[in-house]
């Protein structure tokens, strides 16, 4: 998430009341996390384990539990408790919007859409011409809606990432601050949830189609003219290339790539990242032909055991 308007290191330092390593005026650009960070972003980080990784990453400020070394043309923030403190700035930057409307006012809709009744349109939604948004859809705050898209009814667009920390006292949820972005001519069927993201955007590329039931978690990016079955749940930060094609109820590892116009054949179990124009299947994921020849051979050891014993 980008800020309206540049920040300075000092100005962040004391919305956080926090000490700081940097110049006062040191640019400050925006939050994210540290798949999606660029220069002039702060990422956060509180445990040594990831500390190089932050360090060393496309941001610019990093928001860290200990002082250490700062790299050349960076600055970091040194908090007690980095992952309080990225809430307090989401929250700061991107507070939550009570509505007491259907359809916000800042909501902007093309021409020739049909909105259906009972649908929830948040602030600042905007979508497109030629679109069909069916009965009790919600699209929460600032997800970006192309043309010719159809949802069908029940779904909701932009809900909360899952993430949270576990403290002693329970789970301390991550505020989420990005969006969701539907590509033109996409279609989502009834029942589906597509998480925006927590400080970039998930998207659904152009041309591809979601059948009812669909779960897509935050910052997963799904490419053009792919082909999702029913009860399929796809985590977050997942990479779905060009025109793949997933069964019904697959499910996916956080972070994985499935390659373009792979197919992902029903119940499969994603458990890695895979290449493209090849068939899967199984649990854990294998190539098909390999896989259905395993299961046939199985098939065959009562028969292999009774002649042995018949020896």
């Amino acid at each position: 998430m980008k800020f309206p308007v540049p920040q300075t290191l000092r100005h962040i330092a004391s919305l956080l009341n926090c000490n700081y390593v940097g110049a006062d005026d040191f640019p400050v650009l925006g939050i994210n996390e540290i798949h999606v960070v660029t220069a002039g972003d702060i990422v956060f980080v509180d445990h040594p384990k990831y500390y190089d990784k932050a360090l060393n990453s496309n941001a610019t400020v990093v928001l860290i539990n200990k002082k250490v070394d700062c790299p050349e043309g960076k600055a970091l923030l040194i908090s007690d408790d980095p992952f309080r403190d990225f809430n307090v700035l989401t929250s700061h930057f991107k507070p939550f919007v009570r509505s007491s409307v259907s359809i916000d006012p800042s909501a902007k809709i093309g021409d020739d859409t049909h909105i259906q009744p009972n649908v929830y349109i948040g602030p600042n939604v905007q979508i497109g011409k030629n679109c069909l948004i069916h009965a009790n859809v919600t699209i929460v705050s600032d997800a970006i809606v192309g043309d010719n898209v159809v949802i069908g009814s029940g779904t909701v667009l932009g809900g909360d990432a899952f993430y949270y920390k576990n403290r002693p006292e329970g789970y301390d949820q991550l505020l989420s601050c990005g969006r969701v972005v539907i590509e033109d001519d996409v279609h989502i069927g009834s029942g589906c949830t597509i998480d925006r993201g927590v400080t970039a955007d998930t998207t659904i590329g152009q041309g591809s189609k979601l059948d009812n039931q669909i779960q897509v978690g935050h910052d997963t990016v799904i490419g053009k003219k792919c082909l999702i079955a029913s009860q399929t749940g796809i985590a977050g930060c997942c990479i779905i290339e060009d025109e793949v094609t997933i069964w019904g109820q697959v499910g996916t590892n956080s972070g994985i790539t499935i390659g373009a116009k792979a197919v992902i054949l029903g119940q499969t179990g994603v458990t890695k990242s895979v290449a493209g124009n090849t068939t899967y299947f199984g649990t854990p994921i294998q190539e098909s032909r390999a896989s259905l020849k395993e299961m046939a051979a199985l098939r065959q050891l009562p028969k292999l055991l009774q002649m042995l014993k018949e020896k």
